[in-house]
């Protein structure tokens, strides 16, 4: 590792988009009918990643990983849902957790989506519901005790400081400042008192809300927040990890006014200006602060663009995971290669491009390593690759394989330019037919499973499974090894 990453203790700003495409940002795609200036320009000054992964095909589970370092199929393969318990144990170390240890001052802004213990807050005598219910009406807004303190969220894991919605299309619809909520909810969810919805449903889960919620004020209210956060920051000598999670351009697709028809690409395609704008916002502040030398940022997202992508593809010509083939839930490309984003003044290069695999669970050794943090064997980033090599030289190759999973039925297993998926598809989500025959994809082939060279056929549309049986069943046993081994991390292969 370049002797100046351990010169100083710099900051670390992660930023985290939620349902973005591969295809989306003009700086993966130059022909993205959505201008992202901004995003572009942090890639022009730092790395860009060509061969980035989420750890699944859905938010929840990817999250997990990039805070643990650890594959979140050891553990489970489902988001959290409506007022659901957290997933962390007690034991696990958590990124924040890992910084805090170093003297960091740890925030989380945003979309935290990771659970918290709502059971401790609920009254007495208050029946339990069934995961229906729960998705169909959820609690009455005077089942919960609201003065009382959360547990098990973000500051029971590493953070300091935490404010957001927790979930914008999950209860309760209401503002979180560390662990109690700023108001308390008097009523139950109705969208028909929000404006109008700009493309797609609402996909509001039922429960607990504030009279006057405006789910429009997402991006607006966390960017400040962040923003006043990291203000705060210059008044101590500590370094900071700020973890901010945008709810976009994740359904309901609600662009502020002033984003309309600032892209081609429909109101899903304003939302990413938006959310591109407040990404512009956060690094006009490292500017104005003076610290852009000093912090890393790093951008990426949590899954690939959800399923209204194939309509906006036929009607308005974009394809936000393009040029790859899938989308969020999927095991395809499209459902877990992400946008990939790293800024590390003085050690990345600025505008280069690396097409070395990496993957988000990276991230926690990769940090370790910067700050000087020895990751104990135990409880802590098992599958985490330090890639800490590859921020200076985007060359090195430092992860080979990786295991795409979303649900537990089908995983996929990458090695080299290879990837077997061990199912008779990728899919998860359904895939319109006119879609695929408009590419030209050939109809499925009912093989038990897929095989493909990403280095010769990166949008996957033809299995060669049959034409290499020793690959497929190399792959295979691969797959069954790391899965039964409980980890990967090089470290612990010594």
């Amino acid at each position: 590792m370049a002797a100046s990453l351990a010169a100083k203790t710099p900051n670390v700003l992660i930023i985290y988009a939620d349902d973005l495409g591969y295809g989306d940002l003009g700086c993966y795609n130059e022909d993205s009918k959505i201008p992202t200036p901004h995003l572009d320009k942090l890639a022009a000054g730092g790395m860009r990643f060509t061969d980035g992964h989420s750890s699944s095909g859905i938010c929840t589970p990817s999250r997990y990983a990039l805070l643990t370092g650890r594959h979140h199929w050891r553990d489970f393969h489902d988001i959290v849902g409506a007022m659901g318990a957290s997933v962390f144990k007690p034991e696990r170390l958590t990124m924040p957790e890992m910084f805090q240890a170093k003297g960091y001052t740890t925030a989380a802004v945003g979309k935290w989506h990771l659970g918290w213990d709502w059971k401790s807050i609920r009254k007495p005598g208050v029946k339990e519901l069934t995961k229906q219910e729960q998705r169909k009406k959820g609690h009455h807004f005077s089942s919960y005790d609201w003065s009382k303190n959360i547990p098990d969220g973000p500051l029971a894991h590493g953070f300091d400081y935490y404010f957001g919605d927790t979930v914008i299309n999950f209860p309760p619809y209401t503002w979180i400042e560390n662990d109690r909520v700023t108001e308390v909810p008097d009523t139950m969810l109705d969208t028909k008192t929000f404006k109008p919805i700009k493309e797609g449903n609402w996909e509001c889960r039922k429960g607990p809300m504030v009279t006057g919620w405006d789910p429009y004020e997402n991006i607006p209210v966390t960017t400040q927040k962040a923003i006043a956060w990291m203000e705060e920051q210059t008044t101590q000598e500590k370094p900071f990890f700020l973890y901010f999670a945008f709810p976009s351009p994740h359904a309901p697709i609600i662009p502020n006014d002033a984003f309309d028809g600032k892209s081609e690409a429909g109101p899903y395609g304003d939302f990413v200006v938006e959310t591109d704008d407040s990404v512009g916002k956060l690094l006009a502040t490292l500017d104005r602060l003076k610290i852009t030398d000093d912090t890393i940022v790093i951008f990426s997202a949590d899954n690939g663009p959800e399923s209204y992508a194939y309509k906006r593809d036929e009607k308005l010509g974009h394809w936000s995971a393009y040029p790859l083939r899938g989308l969020k839930r999927d095991i395809y490309e499209g459902g877990h290669r992400v946008p990939f984003i790293i800024r590390y003044p003085g050690v990345t290069p600025a505008g280069s491009v690396s097409d070395s695999l990496v993957s988000q669970i990276d991230l926690m050794a990769t940090l370790a390593k910067v700050i000087d943090f020895q990751l104990p064997n135990h409880n802590a980033a098992e599958d985490s690759y330090d890639q800490s090599a590859v921020l200076s030289d985007p060359n090195q190759i430092i992860r080979t394989e990786h295991v795409h999973n979303t649900f537990d039925r089908a995983f996929a297993m990458r090695q080299g330019d290879w990837v077997l998926i061990e199912s008779q598809s990728g899919y998860h989500s359904k895939c319109p037919p006119t879609w695929e025959a408009k590419r030209s994809y050939p109809k499925d082939d009912e093989q038990a499973i897929e095989l493909y060279n990403l280095k010769k056929d990166l949008s996957q549309m033809q299995n060669i499974a049959s034409e290499h049986p020793e690959k497929v069943e190399q792959l295979q046993k691969r797959l069954k090894r790391i899965r039964e081994q409980g980890f990967s991390a090089p470290r612990l292969n010594q």
